[in-house]
């Protein structure tokens, strides 16, 4: 059977002519040109050597590179404050996302790790709204911005503490607390206690809600600063924050000596300790100053209360996962997680 021809006389790219239609292939399947399957993202191709070009193996990428297509000969490396998945086919920033499925992560809910993280990184970002000159529109928004967002990052924190003491209440089968234990109550009290600092806010912004004004208490100065509107409503939200982060800290104190391994009562223990240091210092600190320093005394206590949280709260995991893996491998400690 002629399925096509050559003629030399045509010109390079068409000198072969074939009618792939009428070409019948053993059990109907195409054979392919090539002697080694396809390379999946996250491996490179290496020839095999003293072989055709067709012939070579998949190689996984290295530590810290990557590659997102197939048949791919180069890997990638991953940004510095970055770090391949286990397919090595992307990069991710955490490392909680990176061991999203370890034991020590799904410790006491995972999900509430992630809001924790998330709320404390907006929460640092608010700084930048007390940097510059004042308008009525970044006055307005930086104390709200900062309270709602520490309020959800210090519930999360609430939320884990509770489920730390009741999952060691409902040890036993008999044992009523084993009624709340359940994937709601955490997202629940994060809702709750946000919602009420949001309601905080709302009311803060429709009757008295923060202004620029011009300080003219200094001779020969002119000192342009924001004006808190309702004093009351911006101490109910530090108060609120506060009586979160104590109730934090009792509950935590009081099971900080359980003995598991991914017990957070110790961490939660230091961090709500950090956090309301932090603020007991800051406040009269605040209150002694005026002007760029009430400012500067502000955003210290931010970084330093939503770094210390993140340091207490994530460093012993981190370094957990990263140092000792084998001991979070063991099969016995993991099936000691709090969902």
């Amino acid at each position: 059977m002629v399925v096509g021809r050559f003629d030399a006389s045509f010109l390079e790219d068409k000198q072969l002519d074939i009618n792939p239609q009428i070409i019948t292939w053993r059990q109907n399947s195409i054979p392919k040109g090539r002697c080694s399957e396809s390379c999946l993202p996250g491996t490179r191709k290496v020839l095999r050597e003293g072989y055709y070009i067709c012939c070579y193996d998949c190689i996984p990428c290295p530590e810290g590179e990557f590659t997102i297509h197939s048949d791919s000969e180069n890997c990638q490396k991953c940004p510095e404050d970055e770090w391949p998945n286990e397919g090595r086919n992307t990069c991710v920033v955490r490392i909680f996302t990176l061991f999203w499925k370890s034991p020590i992560v799904r410790a006491n809910n995972r999900n509430l790790s992630f809001i924790l993280l998330t709320a404390l990184m907006f929460s640092l970002l608010c700084v930048f709204l007390f940097i510059g000159r004042p308008v009525d529109i970044t006055c307005m928004l930086r104390q709200i911005f900062f309270g709602i967002f520490f309020t959800v990052a210090v519930s999360s924190v609430l939320a884990k503490t509770i489920i730390v003491c009741i999952a060691f209440k409902a040890t036993r089968p008999d044992s009523s607390w084993r009624k709340c234990v359940g994937v709601k109550l955490p997202y629940s009290v994060v809702l709750v206690c946000s919602s009420l600092q949001i309601l905080n806010a709302v009311i803060w912004l429709s009757l008295s809600p923060p202004y620029q004004e011009l300080n003219l208490d200094y001779p020969g100065k002119i000192i342009i600063q924001c004006n808190e509107g309702s004093v009351l409503a911006f101490y109910l939200m530090l108060g609120y924050m506060g009586f979160l982060a104590a109730v934090s800290f009792v509950l935590a104190f009081m099971v900080r000596t359980l003995p598991d391994i991914y017990n957070e009562a110790k961490y939660i223990t230091f961090s709500m300790l950090v956090f309301c240091s932090v603020w007991i210092a800051a406040i009269p600190a605040y209150l002694s100053s005026t002007g760029k320093h009430m400012v500067t005394v502000e955003i210290f206590a931010i970084l330093a209360s939503g770094g210390g949280i993140l340091i207490c709260m994530f460093l012993p995991k981190c370094y957990n996962i990263l140092m000792e893996p084998e001991v979070i491998s063991k099969g016995p400690l993991s099936q000691r997680c709090v969902m």
